[in-house]
């Protein structure tokens, strides 16, 4: 990346604020880390590739490099580092090439480099951008995923109105997340590949159909699988649109057969999510995740094995309460290994098959093996060898990639970006403190305790109020919701694993749904009672922090309180479930976790018992309010019929408006914005 100074005071201004508390967290010091991912291990298992991005905050920009490193540990090695954005590196089958994508001639590309780091060529020139690459394993192809036109737009209706500024809507998910429709569809394309030279004709395999691959808004390369052999390509997709599309979770598997160019589905008769397939290493059977229940987008995912030769499925881990994430087979194919939480971490656990007959495997829980243990988040899993490979997290460090011995549970760093950066910041205490709720459970709840902690003095408190709803306050490192920032800041954070959060078991998980008010609520306040209680905590400086149902959860709060709260800030909340259902898009989850529209009969309870907007008359405490334009899951109407009620009612208010972000904050300097606006708020009404 290429750095053009254009104001030195601009450029002083964040160092002198970077500079401010060195030993300590700082907004500034989060964009100066730099942020790892996109690991791939060689096909031999010896070489670790993987991305390291960093932030220049002055400029509001960021670069990206690869690297290289032994899988047996050593000194990493800069492979490439271009003037344009790079991702989605794979090497190629052989391991003599590695590919990428980038925009360094304009759109995205294939570009390959040798593993040494020469021989830096550009591959495709296509009149269109590609995204989510892959190499055949037999190498004659690559897949990708490309954008199709498929709808017509106001200027194609009308030619004579090139200026018209205008959509004509006639059904639902005209927007998803954060972004309008485009009349766009994301099509599987392959196209024939031989050393570096692609054929130049690629084919759509999924030709006139109005579906996406990935799915949308999360889903990435993994969606996309070539079957061993190479004549095969396996993707998930949600083949439905519109009101039906806005319903639904039913996303299947389908397998494309290159010589013959039919499309077969492999989970028909499945309702919920089928997602995350992997070949097993001989290509006779597929690995994948299934959530039974239809509409449920946090149901638990169970692993199910498909039998390529017979048709035969059947489910791995339904008896388990564990709910896996990525997969990975074993060399032999034998045994898989996946990521999995358990009580607010996410850790990797083995799973063997014990035989090689399709109706032999019946695996039951015994037969999971954890194989890591720590305070820690495993967010990626790959196999290297004789060991594996993943992406960890804490509280107190952000992601760096460890080799494990799946024997033995070892851990050994290979990824050491951070290192020296980290050595130079103080973090503070983590504690894991089991509260009792008010239905006699017992609750994890992390407290977070400032840098040099004095028990002798006393501290404000924050509760965090997590979102989701089901989305466990695991050990995450966050660039926005940022515990160990929040404690350098003299705060000791309040977190509870409250109901509805995962890790621990489908019937905790499930408990929020049709119940957002409820339990959930009192769990909230039995953690900060808790926590209040102790000498260090003063019970007159607390406040109360959150996003989406976070965001939520303080709007709720705030009318329910009874005097805890000395203040408040929601980001990107959910204030008026009726006007909120009325305005989001994906219409599954409002009708699973709310239960339904608000003019059936009878109406849900929620919208009567659970609604924030029904108890703004208890408001008293002061409040700042963010939101994101872009939000179309938690549309900006929420934001604003907020602050407009805090304002009407003479509370002390803020509303920070972000005209270009969505349910995040993802620009370096509006992340920096968000977080003095939010601390100076706090230390306004706590402090």
């Amino acid at each position: 990346m290429r750095i053009k100074i254009k104001a030195l005071s601009t450029v002083l201004l964040f160092v002198a604020a970077a500079a401010v508390a060195q030993n300590r967290w700082t907004p500034e010091l989060l964009w100066q880390a730099a942020r790892i991912g996109e690991e791939q291990v060689s096909p031999d298992g010896k070489t670790l590739l993987y991305g390291v991005t960093k932030y220049n905050l002055a400029e509001n920009l960021s670069g990206k490099a690869l690297y290289t490193v032994p899988v047996e540990g050593g000194q990493a090695k800069k492979l490439v580092e271009m003037d344009r954005p790079v991702y989605n590196p794979r090497w190629r089958p052989d391991g003599k090439k590695i590919g990428f994508l980038s925009t360094q001639s304009g759109s995205w590309q294939l570009w390959e480099i040798n593993p040494d780091g020469t021989g830096l060529a550009q591959v495709t020139d296509y009149e269109f951008g590609i995204h989510n690459f892959a190499y055949a394993p037999d190498m004659s192809h690559i897949s990708f995923t490309a954008d199709v036109k498929l709808d017509e737009t106001v200027r194609d209706i009308y030619p004579d109105l090139p200026y018209a500024e205008a959509r004509i809507i006639d059904d639902l998910m005209y927007r998803h997340w954060d972004e309008w429709h485009d009349y766009q569809y994301s099509h599987v394309f392959f196209d024939a590949y031989a050393d570096g030279k692609v054929g130049g004709a690629p084919k759509d395999i999924m030709k006139s159909e109005r579906y996406d691959v990935p799915l949308k808004p999360f889903g990435g390369a993994e969606d996309i699988v070539w079957s061993p052999d190479g004549k095969k390509i396996l993707y998930v997709c949600k083949k439905q649109t519109g009101k039906e599309y806005a319903l639904s979770t039913d996303s299947d598997l389908y397998l494309y057969d290159l010589a013959s160019g039919k499309t077969v589905n492999l989970t028909e008769g499945f309702n919920g999510y089928d997602r995350n397939p992997v070949f097993s290493p001989d290509g006779s059977r597929i690995a994948w995740l299934n959530m039974a229940r239809a509409g449920f987008e946090s149901d638990k995912n169970t692993i199910y094995l498909y039998d390529l030769a017979s048709g035969r499925k059947k489910p791995l881990t339904a008896e388990s309460e564990l709910s896996p994430t990525t997969l990975v087979w074993s060399a032999q194919g034998k045994d898989i290994y996946f990521i999995a939480g358990d009580s607010a971490t996410y850790q990797v656990f083995h799973l063997n098959l014990k035989s090689d007959r399709f109706d032999r495997i019946d695996p039951k829980p015994s037969d999971i093996r954890r194989v890591t243990t720590g305070r820690h988040d495993y967010n990626s899993l790959s196999l290297a060898g004789r060991y594996l490979v993943g992406g960890k997290t804490s509280m107190s460090a952000p992601l760096s990639i460890f080799r494990i011995d799946p024997r033995t549970g070892a851990e050994t760093e290979l990824t050491f970006e951070n290192r020296e950066f980290l050595a130079k910041i103080s973090s503070g205490k983590v504690e894991k403190r089991m509260v009792k709720t008010t239905d006699g459970k017992d609750m994890l709840t992390w407290v977070i305790y400032p840098p040099d902690f004095d028990p002798s003095k006393k501290y404000p408190a924050l509760l965090y109020c997590q979102g989701g709803p089901q989305s466990a306050v695991s050990q995450f490192f966050s660039y926005r919701w940022n515990f160990q920032l929040m404690a350098a800041n003299g705060y000791i954070v309040v977190a509870p694993n409250r109901r509805g959060l995962p890790t621990f078991g489908s019937k905790w998980n499930d408990q929020i749904s049709g119940d957002w008010g409820g339990q959930a609520m009192k769990d909230y306040l039995a953690a900060i009672d808790d926590v209040a209680r102790e000498p260090y905590v003063d019970e007159n400086r607390l406040g109360a922090v959150g996003a989406s149902y976070g965001g939520y959860s303080v709007y709720y709060l705030a009318g329910i309180h009874e005097g805890r709260f000395k203040t408040f800030i929601s980001h990107c909340g959910l204030f008026n479930l009726e006007s909120w259902y009325a305005s989001t898009e994906e219409m599954f989850f409002a009708n699973w976790d709310v239960g339904g529209p608000y003019w059936i009969e009878p109406k849900p309870e929620s919208y009567n018992k659970f609604s924030p907007h029904k108890f703004v008359g208890n408001w008293d405490t002061p409040i700042l309010v963010i939101h994101g334009e872009k939000d179309f899951r938690v549309p900006i109407n929420q934001g604003i019929e907020a602050f407009n009620a805090a304002q009407l009612r003479g509370i002390p208010s803020r509303f920070l408006y972000f005209p270009n972000e969505g349910h995040w904050v993802l620009q370096p300097q509006n992340s920096v914005l968000w977080h003095r606006v939010f601390f100076d708020w706090l230390d306004r009404y706590l402090k």
